[in-house]
């Protein structure tokens, strides 16, 4: 058994010693001016394959063939920008990644959070989202941000992310009065519309839920947490990353991001929640 273990651990630091490699050859590549093989095929095609998961409202959505949502109005005027059509396919959440490796997609646009361990076969855009954790007050509260929730009831979805940070904020401050009884972060935003706590820590996608619909409610800055989502390319696709990045960038200045929000997290919500 121990002659096989240490075969095993040989074999395994082969493999780990070909992998690192494989993607340095990738990254010396890239710095000499190889061409990016990526957008070579791209503008070759006159397509932007994107894979995206259509389950996850607001951001992604298939019915009957016709894709809607927040990621697929961003990637299709990344490809207009581009110069290309854009053509959506459905890949399990679990799946993105591999599918990516496997050259079936060229980008990947389903509300990604960055995930540096996938950095060997992908490489990623700029954020174009802040998905983390945000305090979500009433307008004129007198609340600017979390140390000035002592004496406030402040809100959060039982085991949530921000349950978690409303405790430790009650930890190093008693009068910090934490209500997280609720189910999910759609309940304790209701509370908070309803007066029954002055403040909510959830997600800024939940949060956007409620803000782009009542305009009575704001989210603090800065967030809570950061949590940037992302496209993400084949790990040799410089050229397009960069491309993409400038698109990004431009959208950004010219409020594309702001018609987003209103469009999608105002469309999200049941407008029974909010009368």
């Amino acid at each position: 058994m121990g002659v096989m273990r240490r075969w095993l651990r040989i074999a395994i630091d082969i493999l780990a010693v070909l992998v690192l490699a494989g993607y340095g050859w990738t990254i010396q590549r890239t710095r000499v001016g190889a061409a990016d093989p990526t957008w070579t095929a791209v503008a070759r095609r006159g397509v932007l394959r994107v894979g995206s998961d259509p389950g996850f409202r607001p951001f992604a959505e298939e019915q009957g063939g016709r894709w809607s949502g927040y990621d697929v109005d961003l990637v299709t005027e990344i490809a207009r920008r581009l110069g290309v059509k854009v053509e959506l396919r459905p890949v399990g959440y679990d799946a993105l990644y591999d599918t990516l490796a496997s050259g079936e997609v060229d980008m990947l646009a389903s509300a990604l959070p960055l995930a540096p361990e996938q950095g060997w076969r992908a490489r990623f855009s700029s954020p174009y989202l802040d998905a983390g954790q945000v305090l979500v007050v009433r307008a004129g509260s007198g609340i600017r941000g979390e140390d000035g929730l002592a004496g406030h009831v402040a809100g959060a979805a039982l085991g949530s992310e921000g349950d978690t940070l409303l405790r430790r904020l009650h930890q190093g401050d008693p009068k910090v009065v934490v209500r997280s009884s609720y189910e999910t972060p759609e309940a304790a935003l209701d509370a908070l519309r309803r007066g029954e706590v002055d403040a909510v820590v959830t997600d800024a996608v939940s949060a956007l839920g409620l803000t782009e619909t009542d305009r009575r409610f704001v989210i603090l800055t800065p967030g809570l947490t950061f949590e940037p989502y992302v496209l993400a390319m084949p790990v040799g696709a410089y050229q397009l990353q960069g491309k993409v990045d400038r698109i990004l960038a431009d959208l950004r200045a010219g409020g594309f991001f702001e018609r987003l929000n209103v469009r999608w997290f105002e469309a999200s919500q049941p407008r029974s929640s909010f009368k």
